[in-house]
């Protein structure tokens, strides 16, 4: 890649769900010569497009969007492989002379961006599911003397009925050969890594109560501008409902619905509890991050003057 000579200025814009970071993100991309890149873990999937909320295509060819519909929705995609994406990216535009403009609601992809992420020791579904079979038949304890005898220190960290991290312990070394607290020392002598760039990060917010209002909007015109439609294409398309991207919010629950679970009104009401639900994850984990600047939508205006006060600086 080409050698850029000084950090790039990276604006970020963050927020839950339906709070209405795309009109925004479309405002200042037009006005601080942008292009957007989406910082979303489903919006990465191809014809997913009603129950993600994306920009539309008009939208995407007003301003250009990175990382939507990139790949199928049987395809894996993951925080590490948003981190490489994004970080080729936000290189390619900043050469363009352009400023990335990062926005979407997906904590672990911004987090794993900027702090870095270190790399997840090997997995293998085959090896997990004859140690789950073993667990089965063996009980715990047997599985729990194998690991006291191959690692040790992860033994002494993991309960012996904490099953989850005893398999996943096992599994990494019965792969690897190397015990799994070995692994997670490399990692933390390899340090963290992360993006080198001069970062603005915004946060909209507003009242509780009126974010539940725009939640429930949204809901009721998911489903009126073809929801449904787009599941059974899915379907039709043979992606299993088992999949990942098909157990998202909005999907699984037109799928209930199809499958005769409940009626309309009763899927309508769970969409958009479960997204509520979904709302309050995301301020917890983006309240962790402390150089959010949080701005309420009603004073949204104020954005501009802040980023041009951040470039000057810059």
């Amino acid at each position: 890649m080409e050698k850029i000579d000084k950090q790039p200025q990276v604006l970020v814009l963050v927020g839950p769900t339906a709070i209405g970071k795309t009109a925004l993100s479309l405002l200042l991309a037009r006005h601080f010569n942008c292009e957007i890149v989406s910082v979303d873990s489903m919006q990465v999937y191809r014809y997913m497009d009603i129950g993600t909320a994306k920009a539309s295509a008009e939208e995407r060819r007003v301003v250009p969007h990175h990382l939507i519909d990139v790949v199928d929705p049987d395809e894996d995609y993951d925080a590490a492989r948003f981190v490489a994406d994004a970080q080729r990216l936000i290189h390619e535009i900043t050469m363009r002379d352009k400023m990335p403009l990062l926005t979407g609601g997906t904590g672990l992809y911004l987090k794993s961006l900027i702090e870095g992420i270190f790399p997840e020791a090997p997995a293998d579904k085959n090896i997990r599911d004859q140690l789950k079979k073993r667990l089965e038949n063996e009980g715990c304890d047997v599985l729990y003397e194998e690991l006291l005898s191959c690692d040790c220190i992860s033994a002494h960290k993991i309960h012996k009925n904490d099953s989850q991290r005893l398999l996943r312990a096992l599994e990494v070394y019965h792969l690897t050969g190397i015990p799994w607290s070995s692994h997670l020392l490399q990692q933390k002598k390899q340090g963290p890594g992360g993006l080198c760039a001069d970062i603005l990060q915004i946060g909209l917010t507003c009242n509780r109560e009126k974010l539940y209002q725009r939640i429930n909007m949204r809901c009721e015109i998911m489903v009126e501008s073809g929801l449904e439609k787009e599941v059974v294409g899915l379907l039709d398309m043979g992606f299993s409902p088992e999949l990942k991207a098909m157990g998202a919010i909005g999907y699984r629950h037109m799928i209930g619905y199809l499958d005769g679970l409940y009626n309309k009104e009763e899927m309508l009401r769970l969409l958009a509890r479960d997204t509520r639900h979904y709302a309050k994850r995301q301020y917890t984990w983006f309240n962790r991050n402390e150089n959010i600047e949080w701005v309420d939508v009603k004073n949204q205006d104020v954005v501009p003057g802040m980023v041009e006060k951040w470039q000057r600086k810059g």
